[in-house]
């Protein structure tokens, strides 16, 4: 009696559990995003060295491999991979079934022609490190690389680049480059519907992707820059969730009854780059002017106005969480000490320093690192730019003075500062000798214990020469209103957008 009670139980949870699978989307979804969006953000192949992009991709595309609830490397697109004993090969094998937003299958020549049309951050590096792609079968992917490279799936299979997110080529060579930012197709759990720019992104749910039916039927990303706005949209039901709010907003979301305040902390590490230290004639290039900077902020003062004291201080542009990390000792605040090193570096009553740049979501920070600095005597004025051009004009070498620097991808050590240290950087104005060596050495070290080793020299190098002025690991402040069940904020690890799409969920549906 006993198992004809179980084989019935488990013949109804059968029958139940295709009909929950199948259940229509419904309802929708509506963000208030701290950022004007542009087409490269539906685009895997230009991902620029920050997390923001993946706020779509997530949506709208697929990866090889990706982080996931639960996994920083979850089988996605790829249902298995291995890596060969000599480290030189690397196989994938693809998912069956996987159909892109068109109807079209995900095949291994779109893997292959999305990694070879990548051409953001990180592109020159993966392109010189792997020898070649092969299609064994049309179920599986072979990266073979040129020497043993520890990294590869660091930055392959990760927010550490966009270059295992997979488009439709045929579809791509078809419409064309400006075409598929236009109108982009992918393989992810939502499809386009419409863009209108400085105002919305429109996606519909796409009931064929293969992880699971979503359960919102319609996602909108509605701009708002401006704070104020975004937290009167929240209160009046005009958006569910609402991204990037800082103390006093941030606080009143908190005693708001039927709102909910979520920080979501991720890898983000904020700082200052003083990009003319290399310069001879600038006063950045005296260690002791670097120093009085780091000394001149009140890190935790800004923490607690900021982000209501949930960032944490930090030493380093490298997360705490990253693999190889060395723990620097933070530069005290202290203002005295600060004035001190500028007269003895010959400016005694301070000195102008120029523009500090920065990207325009991150102005309400710069304009209180400017207030200390100033008390200190270092005189800066800001200029914000809007996302996408600071990041083109910081990636050109365009900025001049002190610029207001971040990364929220993933990855580790070697990755942050393959970007941001070593002189070959896409977003390096400079470099030092001792550093760049030690950098080329560790990239062809497999000994991990060694790697670490050199990993941590090149850190201590970053501090001693006070390279940069560390802010925080920063932890981003969110709101969601009273219909959401589940806002998708924190379900992966050290990510900070809603994700997956396709778990998020709407009260009573």
């Amino acid at each position: 009696m006993r198992t004809r009670v179980a084989l019935a139980g488990v013949l109804a949870l059968t029958l139940i559990a295709p009909a929950r699978a199948l259940a229509a989307p419904e309802g929708q979804l509506t963000w208030a995003a701290h950022f004007a969006f542009a087409p490269t953000l539906f685009e895997p192949a230009e991902t620029s060295g920050l997390i923001t992009p993946f706020m779509i991709l997530y949506a709208l595309h697929d990866a090889v491999v990706k982080p996931m609830p639960g996994k920083g490397m979850a089988p996605s697109l790829a249902e298995s991979w291995s890596t060969s004993p000599d480290g030189l090969v690397v196989d994938f094998v693809l998912r069956k079934g996987v159909k892109f937003h068109i109807g079209d299958p995900v095949t291994a020549e779109d893997v292959k022609f999305s990694f070879e049309r990548y051409r953001g951050i990180f592109a020159r590096l993966l392109k010189e490190r792997v020898a070649a792609i092969e299609i064994p079968d049309p179920g599986r992917v072979r990266f073979r690389l040129k020497q043993p490279w520890p990294d590869f799936l660091t930055y392959y299979a990760t927010p550490a680049t966009g270059a295992g997110w997979v488009v439709p080529k045929k579809y791509v060579e078809k419409v064309g480059e400006e075409g598929f930012k236009k109108a982009p197709v992918g393989a992810g759990p939502y499809r386009f519907v419409s863009f209108t720019p400085g105002v919305e992104l429109v996606l519909e749910a796409f009931e064929g992707y293969w992880r699971k039916t979503p359960n919102v039927k319609r996602l909108v990303f509605k701009a708002i820059p401006d704070p104020s706005t975004r937290l009167a949209m929240l209160k009046r039901g005009e958006a569910d969730i609402s991204y990037g709010f800082e103390g006093d907003l941030a606080d009143e979301i908190r005693r708001t009854p039927g709102l909910t305040l979520r920080p979501t902390p991720f890898v983000s590490t904020h700082w200052l780059v003083f990009a003319d230290q290399w310069d001879p004639k600038s006063p950045w290039h005296d260690r002791r002017v670097r120093l009085a900077a780091n000394h001149a902020v009140n890190r935790q003062a800004i923490n607690q106005a900021a982000t209501l004291g949930f960032s944490r201080i930090t030493g380093s542009i490298i997360p705490a969480s990253f693999e190889f990390y060395w723990p620097p000792p933070p530069y005290p605040y202290d203002r005295d000490k600060a004035r001190q090193l500028l007269a003895d570096a010959g400016y005694p009553g301070g000195f102008d320093a120029g523009d500090l740049w920065c990207d325009a979501a991150t102005t309400p920070y710069s304009e209180l690192l400017i207030n200390d600095l100033q008390a200190a005597g270092i005189r800066t004025r800001l200029r914000p730019l809007e996302r996408a051009g600071f990041l083109k004009a910081y990636q050109e070498k365009k900025l001049k003075n002190i610029i207001y620097g971040l990364s929220g991808i993933f990855g580790n050590a070697a990755t942050r500062i393959e970007a941001f240290v070593a002189s070959s950087g896409i977003y390096a104005y400079g470099g030092y000798p001792d550093i760049d060596g030690l950098f080329r050495e560790q990239a062809e070290e497999r000994d991990p214990r060694k790697r670490e080793a050199i990993l941590h020299r090149i850190q201590q190098l970053m501090h001693e020469k006070a390279m940069y002025l560390p802010i925080w690991q920063f932890v981003v402040l969110q709101g969601y209103g009273p219909r959401v069940a589940e806002s998708g904020l924190g379900l992966i690890a050290d990510y900070p957008w809603s994700a997956p799409y396709e778990d998020l969920k709407l009260k009573g549906k």
